[in-house]
């Protein structure tokens, strides 16, 4: 099976777990409790690429504060399924010294790449470190950072959809889905 035969299975036999209703509802939830807790703090709405370029364009439509975006990009997967080292592909060119740092990404799964981002930012002069993440995984065993503003939360699967990826595809696919177990390699 080629690449493309192997995204239509793929997405073809997906569960949709969230659709696009459910988590526009989500971001407005969010976006509304970030507009409440930093309207004061001139925060850098820091993107995590390129999982976080949905969410982040989503959520940033709705936020009414004053803020500066910028972008990072630490990728532990490169295109695949899996991975353990994490790759600084991006840093922002916003210094981060005296700031108030809003991390958004796609999704908190083992909190591995989001614990390093959460370290440069504070290692880089931030005077507070925020997250916003469309979905957190429910895990059987504690993660090292625990996101500050939660969209939606959804069982330990390998997912796509909303800037989540399956081996760099279906990030556009305008829900959030679960592949079949057996799919995952």
């Amino acid at each position: 099976m080629n690449m493309l035969e192997e995204i239509d299975h793929v997405q073809s036999t997906a569960d949709l777990l969230h659709n696009k209703q459910e988590v526009d509802a989500a971001i407005d939830n969010m976006a509304h409790k970030i507009n409440l807790l930093l309207a004061d703090r001139d925060p850098i709405f820091l993107c995590v690429m390129n999982g976080g370029l949905v969410i982040g364009g989503e959520l940033l439509t709705r936020l009414t504060i004053p803020l500066t975006v910028d972008a990072i990009n630490a990728s532990r997967y490169q295109n695949q399924t899996s991975g353990s080292t994490i790759e600084w592909v991006l840093k922002p060119r916003t210094p981060l010294q005296g700031r108030t740092v809003l991390i958004v990404d796609d999704i908190l799964d083992e909190g591995i790449t989001l614990e390093a981002i959460y370290r440069y930012c504070l290692s880089e002069g931030a005077t507070s470190v925020y997250s916003a993440v469309l979905v957190d995984k429910i895990l059987d065993r504690e993660k090292p950072v625990q996101a500050d503003f939660i969209g939606l939360s959804v069982e330990d699967r390998y997912l796509f959809g909303y800037g989540m990826d399956y081996k760099g595809y279906l990030r556009n696919m305008p829900g959030i889905y679960a592949c079949q177990d057996n799919l995952i390699d």
